[in-house]
């Protein structure tokens, strides 16, 4: 299994990317158990959400929302039309 993961932003902007083949690997099992349950869609009767600002998009998870995100959401849905 080849887990690839790549990091973008932050102050500098600058991009990592880093993979990780787990084909020889001794504990190949670990990795790849962690990469399945990360790939799982979250819980099934949990809510997604999509924010748009202007031409800004963010698709989340209920349970990554920080606690800006649930402010805006729920004052969005209480108020918007």
């Amino acid at each position: 299994m080849l887990i690839s993961v790549t990091r973008s932003g932050g102050f500098t902007g600058v991009e990592k990317t880093r993979e990780i083949d787990t084909t020889a690997r001794p504990d190949a099992a670990q990795w790849e158990g962690l990469a399945r349950r990360v790939l799982e869609p979250p819980t099934a009767d949990g809510f997604h959400y999509r924010i748009t600002v202007d031409d800004h998009v963010i698709d989340l998870d209920e349970s990554a929302l920080s606690r800006d995100q649930r402010e805006l959401i729920s004052a969005v849905l209480a108020e918007g039309a």
